[in-house]
């Protein structure tokens, strides 16, 4: 069946199948698939079914429906479709296409004849080793070789450390720590998108070992609200000379000479930006010297390096959308199990009480015992169900004992005569004089006869 994942917003982690019928999505509880997204419409969008098609219809809503960052109004979708619904990012995946090839039926893996010859291994290259391709023997022979090799090698050692960690801030320190090897900045910070507010929040400041690290970094909001707006990395030589900038405002008074702001793009959007940046203090900035660090080489490398972060964030968000609706699912199996064995144990003292009451009642006391001892033991089910909660999160292993099958069976039935009364129900039950002692669990088969 399609299904909707959510892996961006407030419903992060949900899964929504997709039925036959029109299924609406939207603000409103009457909807099929409710979001909780005040970005989203009350009635947002319609999914349709047009045979083995699904078809995402906008219904006139308020910031539109986009599917791959492209606006629609209405639109055929396609497995891995990102489909952004206000600030909620959803994948849509469609029907699994059973009478493709099973490309296990189409390779075989053999093991030669040692007669037949064959192939031989001639050659062997460790990833480490791959690593030296990009360093010249002799850098001075000819400079424009030496830095493009220089940046190959910065990138190839960004993709070794997106793939090698599915933590964010280990990630993005390893990249900083990457970029300031490669070029002369003196401060740095990561910015990430928050999913609750949409504002950038810092995630990872970086100094170079001469500056302290306890010193506050102040960014300019023009340039990271020029970068967020109009995706687009930029580079200030002297921002006192670009038009961009307000003239003779926050970013000469806060010591900025040089600065590049990229942001970080993902398949999905803008996660978050890379400031990086070279500082003078406020008093000496008019008076520094003109010698640039930054280049535009330094900012097309940095636009790379910002992409292929955003895709490490993005993929790290959905493993935790994907971990987080599995925590979710087995949460939702404990709470059944829990739920079902508390109904049975109350059932069991509503039928102890109402024998005491009628024991009361008729002034009997071995009715009262009776309905005393059915409380009691329920009581140490209670107890042992919560000394014993952690056992609802794994599977558990039956305790084998010696027990009588008749004793079990009785008590389920004392338990459950009141709730065979209050529906009229007459409750029999007629023992077996010859089951002799066996082997077995109590617990586990008194749940079973009980449920």
């Amino acid at each position: 069946m399609p299904s909707l994942f959510v892996i961006q917003g407030r419903d992060q982690g949900k899964r929504f199948e997709l039925g036959q019928g029109p299924v609406s999505v939207g603000r409103d509880v009457a909807n099929t698939i409710q979001l909780h997204d005040t970005e989203v419409s009350r009635r947002h969008a319609e999914f349709r079914s047009e045979g083995d098609a699904v078809v995402v219809v906008d219904l006139d809503s308020s910031n539109g429906t986009f599917i791959n960052s492209q606006e629609v109004s209405s639109q055929q979708l396609r497995s891995g479709d990102r489909i952004l619904i206000g600030k909620t990012l959803l994948i849509f995946t469609a029907i699994e296409d059973h009478q493709s090839q099973d490309l296990s039926d189409a390779i075989d893996i053999v093991t030669p004849h040692p007669a037949a010859g064959g192939s031989r291994i001639v050659k062997s290259v460790s990833q480490e080793q791959s690593s030296r391709m990009f360093t010249l023997d002799d850098p001075a022979a000819d400079p424009w070789l030496a830095r493009a090799r220089s940046n190959l090698q910065v990138m190839y050692r960004t993709a070794l450390a997106v793939s090698h960690t599915l933590d964010i801030d280990q990630l993005l320190t390893r990249i900083m720590e990457l970029i300031f090897e490669w070029v002369e900045a003196d401060r740095g910070v990561v910015m990430l998108v928050s999913q609750e507010t949409g504002e950038l929040e810092p995630a990872v400041r970086h100094y170079r070992k001469n500056e302290s690290s306890t010193e506050r970094i102040e960014i300019s909001r023009t340039i990271l609200e020029y970068v967020q707006t109009k995706n687009e990395g930029v580079l200030t030589s002297d921002a006192r000379d670009d038009e961009r900038w307000e003239p003779g405002g926050s970013i000469v008074r806060m010591g900025v000479r040089e600065a590049i702001c990229v942001p970080l793009q993902g398949r999905y959007g803008v996660v978050g930006v890379i400031y990086i940046d070279t500082y003078t203090p406020p008093g000496r900035v008019l008076h520094a010297g003109t010698a640039d660090r930054f280049s535009e080489e330094h900012l097309k490398l940095m636009v790379a390096i910002g992409h292929q972060a955003a895709l490490a964030v993005e993929d790290t968000s959905y493993y935790s959308a994907m971990v987080q609706a599995e925590r979710l699912a087995a949460m939702g199996q404990t709470i059944a199990m829990l739920s079902h064995h508390i109904k049975n144990i109350l059932q069991g003292i509503r039928g102890g009480s109402y024998l005491i009451e009628e024991g009361l009642k008729t002034d009997t006391s071995e009715v009262v015992r009776k309905g005393w001892t059915i409380v009691e033991k329920n009581q140490e089910k209670i107890s042992n169900l919560v000394m014993d909660m952690l056992s609802f999160s794994k599977e558990r292993e039956p305790e084998m004992v010696v027990a009588v099958l008749n004793d079990v069976v009785e008590d389920v039935v004392e338990l459950m005569q009141s709730r065979a009364q209050d529906l009229e129900v007459v409750l029999r039950w007629e023992p077996a004089e010859t089951i002799p002692e066996l082997m077995f669990d109590p617990e586990a088969l008194h749940r079973a006869i009980l449920n």
